[in-house]
């Protein structure tokens, strides 16, 4: 007897943290799941950990390294459930999350895609910040142009029919496959919310969402081939919108870096297109606030910067630049 849900997690080297992403699945409230672990050839004690995790319910795969689209893809193809769902191997899951999404299926029928909200944890599992918490039903599509509020590859679940419609991940892209997963699916089937955070997304350094020129590599071709769509066709004003937005969300991301590391000549650049695709932002406190902090991070040594931004902890926020994306 196959199980309804197939849970599948690609991991690499994720020693530290794949234990308890697994127990947070094992102790969902839904338990008629089967688990896939793709383990990318991992050279930690990764495989080791996962095989003594003793659940009928759990299958592992070791293939070589790839990227996580590969890996995902892997899963599927070994799954049998008729609804799939991803987890990274260093995020957590509510205990409710199965159930609540399934039961959303359940409630709406004509969906293809159900999605919770998401909060932001650190390195050790301590909450950082509330993800978008948007409430956007049926069709997404526009909405999902400008702006990736679905926040993570371990949100969605995903009816298994709809995600062989659409051929699974890119697996050319490095970055942003999430990203051009929604928008493929969107153009097909309605997405549901359960409005409430039961993704715990964890913020690693050094993580695949750290990499700043990839993800502005990947983003930027997502965005030209969304615009490409058939589906698109009446909404290609938004497509400056859509460009300012992730220029917005990336002065984000290499402002997030730790002082020492931080690309000074990167991140103005970022902040130049910025403000070339959305001039309004000249008038705002942020853009001059991420220039200042820009500033401190290149002249200042990194110890000073830390204790600097541990003392003025609203001086060192520049997230208000995801505030300041425009949506529909």
């Amino acid at each position: 007897m196959s199980n309804i849900i197939s849970v599948i997690i690609p991991v690499f080297n994720g020693q530290t943290t794949i234990k308890e992403t697994i127990h947070s699945i094992l102790e969902q409230t839904f338990t008629d799941f089967e688990l896939i672990i793709i383990n990318g050839d991992s050279s930690d004690s990764t495989l080791e950990i996962v095989s003594h995790i003793q659940d009928p319910r759990i299958k592992i795969f070791s293939y070589p390294r790839a990227n996580v689209a590969v890996n995902r893809n892997r899963g599927f193809h070994h799954s049998c459930g008729e609804f799939i769902t991803f987890l990274d191997a260093d995020d957590l899951w509510t205990r409710d999350k199965l159930e609540s999404q399934y039961t959303a299926f359940q409630e709406n029928p004509q969906a293809g895609v159900v999605y919770s909200w998401s909060h932001r944890i650190d390195e050790n599992g301590k909450f950082l910040r509330k993800c978008s918490s948007v409430y956007w039903m049926g069709d997404v599509y526009e909405k999902l142009l400008l702006d990736d509020f679905i926040g993570s590859g371990s949100n969605v679940m995903i009816r298994r029919d709809i995600f062989t419609l659409v051929g699974g991940f890119d697996e050319s892209l490095t970055n942003a496959q999430d990203t051009d997963m929604w928008l493929r699916l969107s153009a097909i089937t309605d997405f549901i919310c359960v409005p409430k955070a039961q993704i715990l997304y964890r913020m690693v350094p050094n993580s695949m969402s750290s990499n700043i020129l990839g993800l502005e590599k990947s983003n930027l071709q997502v965005i030209h081939r969304a615009f490409t769509h058939q589906k698109a066709e009446s909404y290609q004003n938004l497509k400056p919108q859509a460009i300012a937005n992730l220029y917005k969300y990336l002065c984000y991301k290499a402002l997030d870096a730790s002082p020492g590391k931080q690309n000074t000549l990167v991140t103005t650049r970022f902040i130049l297109i910025a403000v070339i695709t959305d001039p309004s932002l000249l008038i705002k406190p942020i853009i001059w606030k991420a220039t200042l902090k820009l500033l401190v991070m290149t002249l200042l040594p990194p110890i000073w910067v830390n204790v600097l931004f541990t003392k003025f902890p609203r001086f060192s926020n520049t997230s208000t630049f995801l505030g300041y994306e425009k949506t529909v």
